[in-house]
């Protein structure tokens, strides 16, 4: 995933897009970047902030305004879905300002892309499991964060989504004649710490009913 995540951001910010040929731009202050993403933030033209965030690095590596360049592309990409790269941003600020109230908001975000990435729990076991362990660990060590309340909510939601995938998976082993394999899932499912009648089988996709964040 580390590798796959490098091609993609090498992909996303390397110099190999068509197009029109650009003025190159080099050797500017840190805040003449600044304003140059933001605008490019502006009009949606993340392949160029993209860029130009790692001219500002280059040139200014020690700058102030880094770690808000940061965060304004980690939510930009997430505004486009493009999580991966949201993920990458966020990676890259919590190694180097980790600390403090932006720190805890960075986590939350990582946590708020990685569950909106769920678009079919069929298809998105792996990433429905793995995001309800973060979250929870997110409440174990953060619980008293101001996004612990939002973190509870995507909680309770991924919860839900495995019940009904625990369900769904159940139901396929017992029409395949496999009692015992749905005779675990059954089990799981039976685990769960809400009535039944409390959760409603998504009709348009996960998220247009599980949510948390419309």
């Amino acid at each position: 995933m580390k590798y796959a995540t490098l091609l993609v951001l090498a992909l996303a910010l390397g110099g190999c897009f068509g197009g029109g040929e650009k003025k190159e731009e080099y050797n500017k202050s840190a805040q003449q970047w600044y304003d140059t993403i933001e605008r490019s933030i502006a009009r949606g033209d993340l392949e160029s902030a993209d860029k130009q965030f790692l001219s500002l690095r280059s040139e200014h590596m020690d700058s102030a305004l880094l770690p808000t360049v940061m965060l304004a592309l980690a939510q930009a990409h997430m505004a486009e879905e493009e999580y991966l790269l949201a993920d990458y941003y966020l990676d890259e600020y919590l190694k180097r300002y980790g600390g403090g109230v932006q720190g805890d908001y960075a986590r939350f975000l990582k946590l708020k892309a990685s569950f909106l990435g769920i678009h079919d729990i069929n298809k998105d076991q792996k990433l429905v499991a793995d995001t309800l362990n973060k979250c929870q660990s997110y409440l174990r060590s953060h619980g008293g964060s101001r996004y612990a309340p939002l973190v509870r909510t995507m909680v309770v939601r991924l919860q839900m989504a495995q019940y009904l995938l625990d369900k769904d998976i159940a139901r396929l082993y017992e029409r395949l004649g496999k009692e015992k394999a749905a005779k675990i899932y059954r089990q799981k499912s039976e685990k769960f710490h809400y009535k039944p009648d409390e959760v409603t089988d998504p009709e348009g996709g996960f998220l247009s009913s599980l949510n948390p964040f419309d």
